[in-house]
């Protein structure tokens, strides 16, 4: 009895063992996933904050929280099933959609641009009156939080598809584990430094007020400049969307089989050697290529529609 009972204490640590060394791939697999998505997550911490400028202070936080629900709601319960099913049994599908997405971000992009030069803008000019912080019935901060999820869903997707692709090899339950761990540790990496960046002036104020010297100054610093960060992330924000909505659309043109507009591209990064000048090559002319398609679509659907109307 006691014989039997000791190999089943050794069968049950050698399962223990089996299952931590799992999870330690499982954690390893998802942290070079998350790694290799690093450029779209950094895009998507850069265009979050754009939807909270300008909110009054006691919102901020909330307002940040929701999106984040909304994020993991997003990664969780649709681009993950959807993203496992279609690599599994239809994976020629995910590129096309991820194209649409695409087109979704360049237009966005391409639109807040489009309202800046015309003066009506509420997302880029800090200091227009009808901006989204001047906005205080709950229905408008439902709208705020609508548009950053829909956003934040385009972004997720890559983010997700890109984490996918680098696991494409393992089996069908660890890829699950895996990209379900990217999805909340990401979520909480974004949306954490985003509440960090909107706090910060509340920060700095509670030091210029409670302390001295050096430490008071950064306070003061702090909330002076917090409304230029914001203000810059805003910008940021859009012109992210531009480079990764570009960037989805020139390599999903290529992997659909027309290689001349990214093999340019490639050629153009190659020609200045790589490295941060080919990155910056690489980023701005997928920033041009998503202008150039979102223009085009907020041109058919605002300014064409306009026309017959007249």
């Amino acid at each position: 009895m006691s014989a039997g009972l000791f190999g089943l204490l050794d069968d049950v640590a050698a399962l223990a063992k089996l299952a931590a060394a799992s999870l330690d791939d499982i954690g390893g697999a998802a942290g070079k996933a998350t790694t290799k998505a690093a450029g779209v997550v950094v895009d998507d911490t850069a265009v979050t904050p754009q939807y909270v400028h300008g909110v009054a202070a006691e919102r901020e936080i909330p307002i940040v929280k929701k999106i984040a629900v909304g994020s993991l709601r997003n990664k969780l319960v649709f681009i993950l099933p959807a993203a496992l099913l279609l690599s599994q049994f239809a994976s020629w599908l995910l590129t096309p959609l991820l194209m649409i997405g695409g087109c979704y971000l360049v237009f966005e992009g391409a639109e807040k641009i489009w309202e800046r030069i015309i003066g009506h803008s509420e997302s880029l000019d800090p200091e227009h009156p009808h901006a989204a912080g001047e906005h205080t019935g709950r229905e408008a901060e439902k709208e705020i939080v609508a548009g950053a999820v829909r956003t934040d869903f385009i972004l997720s997707t890559e983010i997700m598809v890109i984490a996918l692709d680098s696991v494409a090899d393992e089996a069908f339950v660890t890829r699950l584990l895996i990209l379900a761990l990217v999805a909340v540790v990401i979520t909480i990496g974004v949306y954490g430094a985003v509440g960090l960046i909107v706090k910060m002036d509340d920060a700095g104020l509670a030091l210029a007020e409670r302390s001295r010297g050096l430490v008071a100054a950064l306070g003061r610093g702090l909330v002076a400049g917090m409304p230029k960060l914001l203000a810059l992330l805003s910008t940021v924000g859009v012109a992210a969307m531009l480079w990764v909505g570009g960037h989805i659309l020139l390599k999903g043109l290529d992997e659909l089989g027309w290689h001349p507009p990214y093999a340019g591209v490639h050629h153009l990064e190659h020609a200045v050697h790589g490295g941060v000048l080919g990155w910056v090559v690489n980023t701005g002319a997928s920033a041009l290529a998503g202008l150039l398609v979102g223009a085009v679509i907020v041109a058919v659907l605002h300014l064409v529609p306009r026309r017959g109307d007249s």
